[in-house]
C-alpha cells in the first residue's frame, strides 16, 4: 500500500516544526507495512485558502498522479482551516479512491472495499464545523481582550527597548554576516550557522549583503 504523509505548521518561524508528525505518521505507516511514497511539509497558515497553499496542492495532485492509497495527516486541520473546503478535498479524495487517516481522531476515511462509511461524510462535517466554531471563538475573545486592554490605556506591540540594536545583531549574526560577506549560499549559511533560511534572508537584506 502507497502511503504519502502530509505535515504542516502555521509558524514560519523556527518556533514550530513538522518532525513530531512525521515522525509520528511514519511508526504508523512501518506498523501498518505502508510504503511510504513521498513526504510533504509544508510552513503556512491554515487560514489560507488551500488553493494557496502551494505544498498541500502538490501532495493533492501527487496523489491523484501515482495512483497514492493513502494520505497521512496529524489532524483535520491539516486539510484547512475551513469547514467547506475540509469537505471539498475530502470529495476529491472519495472521487480518486484515495484513503485518509487522520491521527489525532483515529479516523481512516474509506473502508477495506474503498468505500466511505454512511458515517464519514457526517463525522467529519461534524468536527470541521466544530474546530472552525471554536477557531472563531478564541478569535473573538483574543480580540475582545485586547480592546478592553487599549480601553484601560494598556499598549499593544513590543516593550521599549526589547527590540534589538543593529550593534547586537551583528555582534549575535557575526557568523552569518561573514558568510555572507563571503559570498556564500543562503540555504548554505543557514546550515552551518544554524539558523533558519529566513533569518539569513532577513539579515541580508538589512545589513545589504
Amino acid at each position: 500500500m502507497k502511503a504519502v504523509i502530509y505535515a504542516r505548521v502555521s509558524s514560519t518561524t523556527d518556533r514550530q516544526n513538522t518532525e513530531r508528525q512525521i515522525a509520528d505518521l511514519t511508526k504508523y505507516a512501518e506498523y501498518k507495512e505502508m510504503e511510504i511514497s513521498k513526504i510533504f511539509e509544508e510552513k503556512i497558515s491554515g487560514a489560507k485558502k488551500n488553493v494557496e497553499r502551494p505544498v498541500f496542492v502538490e501532495a493533492m495532485n501527487f496523489c491523484k498522479t501515482n495512483k497514492v492509497d493513502i494520505l497521512l495527516v496529524s489532524e483535520l486541520s491539516r486539510l484547512g482551516r475551513n469547514a467547506f473546503e475540509v469537505l471539498e478535498t475530502v470529495k476529491q479524495l472519495v472521487d480518486e479512491g484515495i484513503n485518509l487517516y487522520m491521527q489525532k481522531e483515529q479516523f481512516t476515511l474509506l473502508d477495506d472495499e474503498g468505500k466511505p462509511s454512511m458515517f464519514a461524510p457526517i463525522m467529519i462535517a461534524t468536527l470541521s464545523t466544530c474546530a472552525q466554531l471554536e477557531r472563531e471563538n478564541i478569535k473573538f475573545r483574543l480580540n475582545s481582550g485586547r480592546q478592553l486592554y487599549i480601553e484601560k490605556g494598556g499598549k499593544l506591540g513590543r516593550k521599549e527597548g526589547s527590540k534589538k540594536t543593529t550593534e547586537q545583531k551583528q555582534e549575535e549574526y557575526k557568523q552569518v554576516l561573514k558568510e555572507l560577506k563571503r559570498g556564500t549560499s543562503i540555504r548554505k549559511v543557514a546550515k552551518l550557522c544554524d539558523v533558519s533560511v529566513s533569518t539569513v534572508q532577513r539579515l541580508k537584506a538589512e545589513f545589504n549583503l
